[in-house]
């Protein structure tokens, strides 16, 4: 699926104009349809074709409820280090298998993980783009004005004017706890004279400071910065979180459940942060309505579970692709959003949204 976005959003990285999604359904012999979304940005084609001509055929006449063994087998498909497009591909079916279980049993995926039992989860404000002075004053009043009271902010080079960033974004929002976003802008360096301005300035937390795979740079951050760092949506699999998990060098581990295998192996990913005392606050990004379902019943299970993110920006596939609603802005009750209590994902798509939005 393909969505041109009203209002561009811009990172560090790009200016995202439109974005893409892959969507499974998966019919079980008695008439169970399960649904699932993988993160695919760009090229949701390709992962279409690998989910047909690779994955699907590894299900057909395998028993839907044995969801790690059917994990395994795709995983296994391809050698190699688990990640990429696999992983995201996987992500789709498994999600799809999740609700299917919970449908069969008339239970939400929330209550078949055995976790904290939530029905209403924390949330924070996603996000603050990286654009003018003027623009940014705007989305910081309108996420305020919406009952918010943590914001994320994205930031970006040069490093001195994501300083000046940093302390406008305080300035207009003088009560709120903040968050930064860099996506991976800065090298340790500049991410350490960054970092020392927003413990300055009182910032809750830093996400992405760095490339992903630079573990021993965020262990230099977390040793010199008393400051929360973030990190885990680069990750696929539990393998790579644990690294991080482990040495201690983030604070808040953010996988997201459309690139990080889906419901199963976020879930291992989920328990392993509990196990490390480490939080966790799932991300939810440029995804659509599914990976909001499925992320709000993670967020209601997870023991280390700290905060939802709920996107600010339009986006028809997180909008109108499925019903009812979830994780909208404006569903936001004293900064809290409410988790789905329908079977399964407690989802379901709108077929003229789907229709309307398929790639040719």
């Amino acid at each position: 699926m393909r969505v041109a976005l009203p209002t561009a959003q811009e990172t560090s990285q790009a200016v995202w104009n439109r974005l893409e999604l892959v969507v499974v359904e998966i019919e079980t012999h008695c008439g169970i349809v399960g649904i699932g979304e993988g993160l695919a940005r760009r090229g949701a084609r390709a992962y279409a074709t690998m989910i047909e001509e690779v994955l699907g055929p590894l299900l057909i006449g395998e028993d839907a409820r044995d969801i790690r063994r059917l994990w395994r087998t795709m995983r296994s498909t391809l050698t190699g280090r688990p990640g990429g497009q696999l992983i995201e591909a996987i992500a789709a079916i498994d999600i799809a298998l999740w609700d299917i279980k919970g449908k069969h049993v008339g239970q939400p995926v929330y209550r078949l993980l055995g976790g904290m039992g939530r029905q209403h989860v924390d949330a924070y404000a996603s996000s603050i783009n990286w654009t003018d002075d003027a623009t940014v004053e705007k989305e910081v009043a309108a996420v305020v004005a919406a009952g918010f009271s943590t914001i994320k902010v994205k930031l970006g080079n040069p490093v001195d004017k994501a300083i000046a960033r940093a302390r406008f974004v305080r300035e207009c929002a003088p009560d709120a706890a903040l968050g930064v976003d860099a996506n991976w802008a800065y090298d340790v360096d500049d991410a350490l004279k960054l970092g020392r301005v927003l413990v300055d300035l009182g910032y809750d937390f830093f996400e992405e400071p760095i490339v992903p795979q630079d573990r021993e740079g965020y262990r230099r951050l977390a040793h010199h910065l008393p400051i929360r760092l973030a990190a885990g949506e680069s990750d696929f699999v539990s393998a790579d979180a644990l690294v991080s998990l482990r040495d201690r060098s983030i604070g808040m581990i953010q996988p997201d459940v459309t690139r990080s295998g889906g419901i199963t192996e976020t879930w291992r990913i989920c328990e392993l942060a509990a196990a490390h005392n480490v939080a966790y606050a799932p991300h939810v990004g440029w995804s659509g309505a599914i990976c909001v379902a499925a992320s709000l019943h993670l967020a209601a299970a997870a023991e280390s579970f700290r905060s939802f993110e709920c996107m600010v920006f339009d986006n028809v596939l997180r909008e109108r692709l499925c019903t009812p609603l979830l994780g909208a802005i404006a569903q936001l009750v004293e900064g809290k959003l409410a988790v789905p209590q329908g079977p399964g994902l407690g989802v379901e798509i709108d077929r003229a949204v789907l229709e309307a939005h398929c790639i040719d």
